[in-house]
């Protein structure tokens, strides 16, 4: 067996002397999702140990935050998770409205909600469609990712971006839903639910995806919550947890939904709670898509808020349900136009610091498949 190989890069100092291997994985690497890196210890194809370093993408967006208006920061919010923007810029709207006191129209939350859980389609889209790509099963991303093309053209037509989308603004949403999506959606809503089947039968009961994933990366209930896992990760342990049933905010205590849980917090448990998801986020969009159509043409859109928005002093905590899991938005207000202090909490922080203890024991090719599995945004992450 090779002795350890002590690399310059590994900035946590020299490697331990013994029948190892030190792997650099990232920063720079085709498997590697964004810019991430992870230093392993490896006895042949076993993982000893591995450290995940973070922060190769730290933008300062929180320190930017202190030096912006309230509304000016608003589209720094569309950096985070790139791929379901706008449960970002919602979550911020939400903790300024609810600093400054204020609930926005009943038209204005439906059609939040509405574009959120299209978002949150596309973010388990990627997802699964980018962990068959990293597993060898290239065939299921070409059914996701046509529909998420779809969902961002819904985007489009609605606010004019596709994927950094800068949705809405503080006080409520300034356009109603696109005269096409009427026609658009019972179409596209009939072809997601075909690319899901199509992904299910060609990868949940196939003996090389069961292989794979079933086993793999397994994490416990007790450990997740101690670590801070929220969302799919944590519900992939048994945990049936989830801010829209259990802290409801804008209207989701109106809508009949499940909250999907697995029973091993395994690769395939994370998978399959994408894959249930997806069809539930289906069902409150019908549901949200019905309510916005009985009501008036003119109920509002907008909730009054002045141009320099100025919250009393004081601090705030708000969080929503994003598609990786608890995302939420603390701020401290000193009384003027500029907030003192902004500090945001990145689901895939918490499950990212875990990443060690994850994949110990396993093997290397199983490292990238929990890394695909735990969804990991390097905007998101870093900030």
């Amino acid at each position: 067996m090779a002795k350890e190989i002590e690399t310059v890069c590994v900035t946590t100092g020299p490697a331990e002397v013994g029948d190892y291997v030190a792997l650099n994985i990232g920063p720079i690497h085709p498997a590697m999702h964004g810019t991430l890196r992870v230093i392993t210890r490896t006895d042949g194809e076993t993982i000893i140990s591995a450290e995940p370093e973070i922060g190769y993408l730290h933008r300062g967006v929180e320190k930017l935050g202190e030096n912006l208006t309230y509304r000016q920061f608003l589209p720094l919010t569309d950096r985070l998770n790139y791929c379901s923007a706008i449960c970002n810029n919602v979550a911020y709207e939400l903790a300024v409205e609810k600093a400054l006191g204020i609930e926005v129209p009943e038209k204005a939350q439906l059609l939040r909600i509405i574009m959120m859980e299209l978002a949150r389609i596309a973010d388990h889209q990627v997802l699964v469609g980018i962990l068959g790509v990293d597993l060898g099963a290239l065939t299921p991303f070409f059914y996701l990712i046509i529909q998420r093309e779809e969902i961002y053209e819904i985007f489009e037509w609605h606010h004019g971006a596709r994927l950094t989308n800068s949705m809405g603004t503080i006080g409520g949403v300034e356009a109603e839903l696109p005269d096409r999506f009427h026609e658009k959606w019972p179409k596209m809503r009939d072809s997601i639910r075909k690319a899901n089947d199509e992904t299910d039968r060609l990868l949940t009961h196939n003996r090389i995806w069961m292989d794979r994933t079933i086993g793999v990366n397994a994490f416990c209930a007790d450990d997740a919550l101690n670590w801070g896992f929220t969302g799919p990760m944590l519900r992939a342990c048994g945990v049936k947890r989830d801010l829209r049933k259990d802290e409801p905010y804008l209207m989701y205590d109106k809508f009949d939904f499940e909250v999907p849980t697995g029973k091993h917090g395994d690769v395939f448990d994370r998978y399959m709670i994408r894959m249930l998801e997806m069809e539930e986020s289906i069902k409150i969009i019908d549901q949200a898509y019905a309510m916005y159509q009985d009501m008036p043409d003119d109920a509002p859109l907008m909730k009054k808020v002045p141009k320099i928005i100025k919250p009393p002093e004081g601090q705030i905590y708000h969080a929503i349900e994003s598609p990786n899991g608890e995302l939420g938005f603390f701020i401290k207000s000193d009384g003027t136009d500029k907030p003192y202090r902004i500090k945001i909490r990145p689901p895939c922080y918490m499950v990212y610091q875990a990443f060690g203890e994850l994949v110990q024991g396993e093997m290397i090719s199983d490292l990238i498949a929990c890394l695909s599995s735990i969804n990991v945004i390097a905007g998101e992450l870093d900030r």
